[in-house]
């Protein structure tokens, strides 16, 4: 295997940890409009994710790092032609983070109610938003011969792309809903489960959908083996949660995450974004990738770098592992 096609996977290896973490992290921000009752239970939610929601979000720093060094032209490419839905999440992801900060730190009910509405409304709108655009990389966009997007903003918002929104949406909600049953006690967490159980029925009828237009376009025996995996894993974990199994249902959304994202991946390889004008013109492994040497020396960082990185997430999670609920928040 080439060092081009490693560093494909381990791009591959960093959104699907970026989904599988800030996954359920998005969830609980659109949750504190559909499960909190009130201020105490948002408070909860937002606890739940209060000492990992940061760092989830190295993940993507690593992928957007590691696809700017490893592959600068799919990189140029994707930033200039996605420039608007791409800057439209990079700023739900500043206006997220200054809220998560600022919410506490006045007592007037309007300042916390208004920060916490920006909560909802950034963890909605990025949720939509990487699927629209990883539907449109997989489905393939208007690149030119010199490796340019000639299309329009319009453009993007196909039939499939916009389901492809719908389903991260719907998974990731479903993803943050059992990790609140997971992560809470008492009332909250009995309505959490039902919660889920409903967003698991729609995220299966509509990741289904996506899953199976993906595989009929693009796929495989490899990316069927991925589809089946996903789809197996989604049921698994509305059964489990059904079955008051939090911690099996929360492993198994976490594999469907997985299944899914390695589904597309698998239906993208060799290309990293397809010409929907010509073929010849499609950005891969081999035309975008950085020099042999960039990738040798990329590899030896990676190596050094990934295992602390792992361990001090890890860590962190283990630390504030612990349920939480509405009596531990001080009035």
């Amino acid at each position: 295997m080439e060092l081009h096609d490693v560093w494909f996977v381990l791009i591959a290896v960093l959104w699907t940890g970026y989904f599988f973490l800030e996954g359920f992290d998005f969830g609980i921000g659109i949750l504190t409009k559909l499960l909190a009752r009130n201020r105490k239970e948002r408070r909860v939610l937002i606890n739940t994710i209060g000492p990992v929601w940061d760092g989830n979000e190295v993940w993507l720093l690593s992928a957007g790092g590691a696809t700017f060094a490893a592959f600068p032209d799919w990189y140029a490419t994707l930033f200039s032609g996605f420039y608007l839905p791409l800057l439209l999440i990079l700023v739900c992801l500043i206006v997220r983070g200054v809220a998560f900060e600022y919410r506490a730190k006045r007592p007037e009910e309007n300042w916390q109610r208004n920060w916490e509405n920006a909560i909802f409304w950034t963890s909605l709108i990025p949720a939509v938003l990487w699927g629209v655009a990883f539907g449109n990389i997989v489905r393939g966009v208007k690149i030119d011969a010199h490796k340019e997007y000639v299309g329009t903003l319009g453009d993007l918002l196909n039939p499939y792309a916009i389901l492809g929104g719908l389903v991260t949406l719907a998974l990731f909600t479903f993803h943050g809903a059992v990790f609140a049953a997971l992560k809470t006690v008492g009332d909250i967490r009995v309505r959490a489960r039902k919660l889920a159980l409903g967003l698991g029925a729609v995220t299966a009828v509509l990741a289904l959908g996506f899953l199976i237009w993906t595989q009929a376009d693009n796929g495989d025996g490899k990316s069927l083996i991925a589809l089946v995996v996903a789809v197996a894993a989604l049921v698994a974990a509305i059964g489990a949660i059904a079955a008051g199994r939090e911690g099996w249902s929360f492993a198994l959304s976490g594999v469907t995450i997985v299944a899914a994202v390695a589904m597309l991946f698998l239906t993208l390889f060799p290309n990293v974004m397809p010409s929907s004008l010509n073929e010849a013109w499609s950005l891969t492994v081999t035309n975008a990738s950085s020099t042999p040497y960039t990738l040798k020396i990329m590899t030896w960082c990676a190596g050094i770098a990934t295992p602390v990185v792992l361990l001090y997430q890890g860590w962190t999670y283990w630390v504030f592992r612990k349920r939480i609920g509405t009596q531990h928040i001080a009035e």
